[in-house]
């Protein structure tokens, strides 16, 4: 087996992996680097001859997963497409909305090359694209590779707990296995139940470490965290000020407005309209109508209809009141300029009656993680488009991720007794800890973490 590493970046980046897998090839993901432009955000698909991918496999729909499906397609024609039923639902609604954000990149930014791929390549890729049920075994090779008489390779999807659709891969050849995580959770969230993946043991795991710097804190629990976000949301709308929770479209919007829901059918929050981005609004629809084919929490409550959500566009945003309270869950998580979140922010920020919270990772070079660290009273820089801000409104930040604690990794580790472990899908500090932890736990496991481009004979 032979593993390659095609992220161009070290941290985490554009997810895409190629496994030349006992003479048959596939890529594991195709994603787009959410923090570099153009061609340059693409994974190193030139790095894998045209002919050796026989399928892509997609983990789940989140854009630095998927969001270079096209291209990839692009170099491997004859490669058919396979993800859960649940991603399915999503997939072509992810890739035109990012052809929508590549084309007002090119106006806005002046980036010629975009969009990397347009909204009829999306409908003509379409039609290779297949959906399957967790737990089914697939035969993922090409047909003119299968020969009579000889096994040929199998994947199953298995639940991977973090967002709609999202799966961990188990690939089954003649002689060896493999398991990739992908972004995965192993505790239960508001609307999603914690990942399963049942008694899955491998040759090879490839492992996110995404949380792997980040240790947990005694006496805080996903339980804890949510009160604690609810006294704000409370606080801050009693004192007649409004409330923006930025949260990415698919996932965590999902999860928050759940969150709110519940609380307003418990009393526990005046129920009031709340205003969503249209991507969102979409995302919660298909979260409602496939609620019976999820493995989840509350089952038969559906958002769209337990809330009274809005669509709150960018365009929007300056002839908005807030002399009344307002709630708010909007795109961008990182409120990236031109957004709703990003506008609103700006106006939001400068006002001692208003809370921001954040409930999800908020990249240091965006405007988001750059609020994030800001100081009560004290100027910092928000975005190139607004500049500087004096920060008067609450601001905190909840720790609801939809990744798995570093120890809940560790434990996937001891349970699936791989031989060789290769890090993937954090930045350098938890890729180093993970390893010196399995490697403590586990002398005998090899483990490595190649770098772009980096080939891996497991």
């Amino acid at each position: 087996m032979l593993i390659t590493n095609l992220n161009p970046d070290t941290d985490i980046g554009a997810s895409a992996w190629h496994v030349d897998f006992e003479g048959h090839g596939i890529l594991l993901d195709a994603g787009i680097h959410p923090k570099r432009e153009g061609k340059h955000g693409l994974p190193l698909l030139d790095r894998v001859p045209k002919n050796s991918v026989d399928a892509i496999v997609i983990s789940h729909c989140h854009h630095d997963h998927v969001g270079a499906l096209p291209v990839a397609l692009r170099r491997f024609p004859h490669a058919n497409v396979l993800m859960t039923e649940l991603s399915y639902f999503l997939v072509e609604r992810i890739l035109h909305n990012s052809v929508n954000v590549m084309e007002r990149q090119k106006t806005e930014l002046g980036i010629r090359e975009y969009p990397l791929y347009t909204h009829e390549e999306v409908d003509d890729y379409a039609a290779v694209i297949m959906g399957y049920q967790y737990g089914r075994p697939v035969e993922w090779t090409h047909p003119h590779r299968r020969k009579s008489g000889k096994t040929m390779p199998t994947l199953e999807f298995l639940d991977a707990g973090h967002t709609l659709g999202s799966a961990g891969v188990m690939v089954r050849g003649a002689k060896e296995s493999l398991l990739y995580s992908g972004d995965v959770c192993f505790h239960d969230q508001t609307i999603l139940r914690a990942a399963d993946f049942g008694d899955a043991r491998a040759d090879t795991l490839i492992l996110e470490t995404t949380r792997g710097a980040r240790a947990a804190v005694p006496g805080v629990t996903r339980e804890t965290e949510i009160e604690r976000l609810r006294e704000a949301v409370s606080g801050t709308l009693k004192r007649k000020g409004s409330v923006l929770i930025p949260a990415f479209g698919l996932g965590r919007t999902q999860e928050i407005l759940a969150q709110i829901a519940l609380w307003m059918a418990q009393g526990k929050l005046k129920r009031q309209p709340v205003y969503i981005g249209g991507l969102g609004k979409v995302f919660s629809e298909i979260y409602d109508i496939e609620s019976h084919r999820a493995n989840r929490n509350h089952r038969n409550l559906k958002l769209t209809e337990a809330l009274d959500l809005r669509v709150l566009s960018v365009n929007q945003v300056p002839g908005l009141r807030l002399a009344t309270p307002h709630l708010f869950v909007l795109t961008s998580g990182m409120m990236n300029e031109n957004t709703a979140a990003h506008d609103l922010a700006a106006r939001m920020a400068q006002d001692e009656r208003h809370g921001i919270y954040f409930v999800g990772y908020a990249d240091p070079d965006t405007p988001g993680g750059r609020l994030k660290e800001s100081k009560v009273g004290k100027r910092f820089h928000f975005s190139e488009g607004v500049c500087d801000l004096k920060r008067r409104c609450s601001m905190d930040d909840f720790d609801l991720s939809a990744h798995a604690q570093r120890e809940d990794l560790l434990s996937l580790v001891d349970r699936v007794r791989p031989k060789t472990v290769i890090l993937g899908h954090g930045d350098g500090p938890a890729r180093a800890w993970m390893s010196t932890e399995i490697r403590r736990r586990h002398p005998r496991i090899r483990v490595v973490q190649p770098g772009p481009g980096e080939k891996v004979k497991a």
